[in-house]
C-alpha cells in the first residue's frame, strides 16, 4: 500500500473529494510503549507501516531545562526548577504575576536554529507539530489551579501571555513554511474533560477565540493548514472551531462526544481526523473489534467530498496490545487498488443482496433492524455510567 500524495490530503481537507481510501495518520500518535520500551522492535514495526503525511516536530523549549546547545532556551526563568513527586499540572514556573517582567525578560524567540528540523521530501503532505498552545501552556506555567483563577483574578496578564505567544507561534509557522515547506500545523489545547468542557463559554469567547483567530488568520496566509487536537467533551465549542477557521479537528473522543450527532452536524464543514478509540478497543478489544471499530468510523465520518481523516485518539501506552494495532491496517487491505476490482463486485453484490437478508431476519413485531450499528465493548476496568447531557447555558461558571 502505497502513501497518498500532498494533493490527495489537501483536498481531503478542503472537502475537494475523497482519496482512493480514508488517509490513515496512525503512527504520529505511536511510541514504544506497546513494545515494552523497545526501541528497535517498535522500530522495526513502525517501518512497515504506512503513514500518509510526513510528520515532524518543533524543536520547542523545555519547561525547565534548555537543549544543550542553548540552555536558555527554556520556559523556566532565573533558578526555577522542577519540583520532585509532582504533577504535570502542579508544576509552576510562574509563581507569581509579580515576576511577569523577569519572565517576559527571558521569554523564547522563534530564532532558535534547532527549531526546525531537517525533513526528507517524499512527496507526502507535511504536517508540523507542537503541542501546549495557550490554555495548555498557560496552565503548564502557572499550574491548573492558578491558571483557572486567572482568567477573573488578572485577566489582563492572560491577555498579555497570550497575545505574547501568538507572535512567537506565528514566527515558528513562518519559519517552518519558509525552510520546510510546511503544508500544515497541528497543534494543541486540550479543552475538554471526559463529561463536560473544563472552561465556561464566556472563557473561551473572552481569552481563548481572539487569539486562535488570529493564529489560524496568520497560518492562512502562509497559504498552509492549521490542525487542532482537543480532548475530551468540546461540543458546545464545533461551531466556535469552524467560526475560527480551523481547517482540522481532532480526535472527536469516543464516550466524550456523539460521533454520529457531530458527524451529521459538522462533518461536511470542517475536517475530523478522527481518533480511534484508545480507552478500551486497543488495551481491551479483540482485533475483530478493532476491526468492527475502524468499520464503524469510516461510516460514520466518511463524505463524498473528503474532510474526513483517521488516526489515534491519543498517545501510545504500555497496556496497548501489538496485535490490535496491526488488526487497524487490515481493513485497509482490502481497500488496497490492487483488491479494487474484487472490493468493487463484492461492494456492489453486498448491497443488492443486503436488503433480502435484514427483511428475511427482521423483527416481525419490532420492523426492520438498523443497517449500521455502533460496536459496544465491554471492560472489567473501564466502566462509566451515562449521564445526562451536559447544560452549558451561561457565563458564570469554570
Amino acid at each position: 500500500m502505497k502513501p497518498l500524495t500532498r494533493q490527495q490530503i489537501v483536498d481531503v481537507i478542503e472537502g475537494r473529494g475523497h482519496a482512493p481510501r480514508v488517509p490513515m495518520l496512525y503512527s504520529t500518535w505511536m511510541n514504544a510503549a506497546p513494545f515494552g520500551g523497545d526501541v528497535a522492535r517498535y522500530q522495526n514495526w513502525i517501518s512497515s507501516k504506512v503513514c500518509d503525511v510526513n510528520f515532524c516536530c518543533l524543536g520547542m523549549p523545555g519547561l525547565f531545562e534548555g537543549p544543550a546547545d542553548d540552555p536558555e532556551y527554556r520556559w523556566a526563568f532565573g533558578d526555577k526548577k522542577e519540583k520532585p513527586n509532582l504533577g504535570l499540572d502542579s508544576q509552576i514556573v510562574l509563581d507569581s504575576w509579580e515576576e511577569a517582567e523577569e519572565f517576559y525578560a527571558t521569554f523564547p524567540d522563534g530564532e532558535y536554529p534547532g527549531l526546525v528540523p531537517a525533513i526528507q521530501e517524499n512527496g507526502r503532505y507535511i504536517l508540523v507539530n507542537w503541542w501546549y498552545t495557550f490554555f495548555e501552556r498557560h496552565w503548564s506555567l502557572r499550574g491548573m489551579e492558578n491558571a483557572l483563577f486567572d482568567f477573573f483574578d488578572y485577566p489582563e496578564e492572560v491577555h498579555r501571555l497570550y497575545s505574547r505567544l501568538t507572535e512567537y507561534y506565528l514566527r515558528l509557522m513562518e519559519r517552518a513554511r519558509d525552510e520546510i515547506g510546511a503544508d500544515g500545523f497541528f497543534i494543541s489545547d486540550d479543552l475538554g474533560s471526559q463529561k463536560a468542557p473544563l472552561v465556561s463559554p464566556y472563557i473561551f469567547q473572552e481569552f481563548l477565540k481572539p487569539y486562535y483567530i488570529r493564529l489560524v488568520e496568520g497560518a492562512h496566509k502562509l497559504g498552509v493548514h492549521i490542525w487542532l487536537h482537543t480532548c475530551g467533551n468540546v461540543t458546545p465549542f464545533m461551531e466556535d472551531f469552524i467560526e475560527i477557521g480551523f481547517d482540522v479537528i481532532h480526535p472527536i473522543q469516543k464516550r466524550a462526544m456523539d460521533a454520529e450527532q457531530i458527524a451529521k452536524e459538522y462533518g461536511n464543514r470542517i475536517c475530523i481526523l478522527a481518533g480511534f478509540d484508545v480507552q478500551r478497543v486497543i488495551p481491551y478489544g479483540t482485533e475483530e473489534d478493532v476491526r468492527s471499530e475502524v468499520r464503524w468510523l469510516i461510516d460514520t465520518f466518511r463524505r463524498d467530498e473528503g474532510r474526513f481523516l483517521l488516526t489515534m485518539g491519543n498517545g501510545a501506552t504500555e497496556d496497548w496490545k501489538v496485535n490490535c494495532l496491526d488488526a487497524l491496517y487490515d481493513v485497509y487491505t482490502s481497500m488496497d487498488p490492487k483488491n479494487s476490482v474484487v472490493f468493487l463486485v463484492l461492494s456492489i453484490i453486498f448491497n443488492i443482496t443486503e436488503a433480502f437478508f435484514l427483511f428475511f431476519n427482521r423483527n416481525k413485531d419490532g420492523g426492520m433492524p438498523p443497517r449500521k450499528q455502533e460496536p459496544v465493548y465491554h471492560d472489567p476496568v473501564y466502566e462509566q455510567p451515562q449521564e445526562e447531557p451536559w447544560n452549558h447555558s451561561g457565563p458564570d461558571y469554570l
